[in-house]
């Protein structure tokens, strides 16, 4: 287990599926723990008690209400952007409005978030973003609007990477595939589709894209950055 002894954490999105996952994972590591929710409160306040992380409320869609949780932090040693929508359907029936909440929380909150932590952050500091393999393919139709809100982060994972790396602040991606979670549920309906495009046929457990973010945030990521790392059972091989 990568020691993360007295790390200052912050997972925006971390009261279900990958988030609550990745608390687990670094309060287990010996972190101090922070992380939002935005309107589940009871997972948030079980999750919370569990860990002992400290659960706070916060819009990720609200750039300002967003930048000033982050900076009420303090210094950071590790931000960890998990918070994300998904909205798919036919680009001409799509509403204008739910595809620019969209871009506002896939999009507009982990560059605005990530800018904010690297004003605090001490010197080799860790900036996780969690995306998607649809960053690099969409097998289907109906989320042209999604896999552009995720290869737009890869692009902010990059020029972030060479902006912050004079101070050893590194910047990575996570790119799960099919991960069982509430968005994407294992016995989910369209199950069956995904496996099919993959290597290995099951979708991911959370606490494995957990695992993955904790050694990009330990001693062992150090020289890892501006890269994606993607985690995907063969969705995009």
């Amino acid at each position: 287990m990568n020691d993360l002894t007295g790390k200052n954490v912050l997972v925006l999105g971390g009261s279900r599926g990958i988030g609550a996952a990745i608390v687990r994972r670094f309060s287990a590591g010996g972190a101090n723990v922070s992380f939002t929710f935005a309107g589940s409160r009871d997972a948030a306040a079980a999750l919370a008690g569990e860990t002992g992380a400290t659960a706070i409320q916060a819009n990720s869609a609200d750039r300002d209400a967003l930048t000033a949780t982050v900076a009420a932090q303090g210094t950071l040693d590790v931000l960890v952007v998990n918070a994300g929508t998904l909205v798919l359907g036919d680009p001409l029936e799509l509403a204008a409005d739910d595809v620019d909440r969209m871009i506002d929380v896939n999009v507009r909150a982990p560059y605005h978030a990530s800018v904010e932590a690297a004003r605090r952050m001490n010197d080799n500091g860790r900036i996780i973003v969690i995306g998607s393999v649809n960053g690099d393919r969409m097998p289907f139709a109906g989320g042209a609007a999604y896999a552009m809100t995720k290869s737009a982060m890869q692009g902010m994972v990059r020029g972030l990477a060479r902006d912050f790396g004079d101070r050893g602040i590194t910047v990575n991606s996570i790119q799960p595939g099919p991960t069982d979670s509430d968005m994407n549920p294992a016995d989910g309906p369209m199950a069956a589709t995904m496996h099919s495009f993959m290597a290995i046929k099951r979708h991911a457990r959370p606490t494995e894209i957990a695992e993955l973010a904790a050694y990009l945030a330990g001693p062992h990521g150090s020289m890892i950055t501006g890269s994606l790392q993607t985690i995907d059972g063969g969705f995009g091989a």
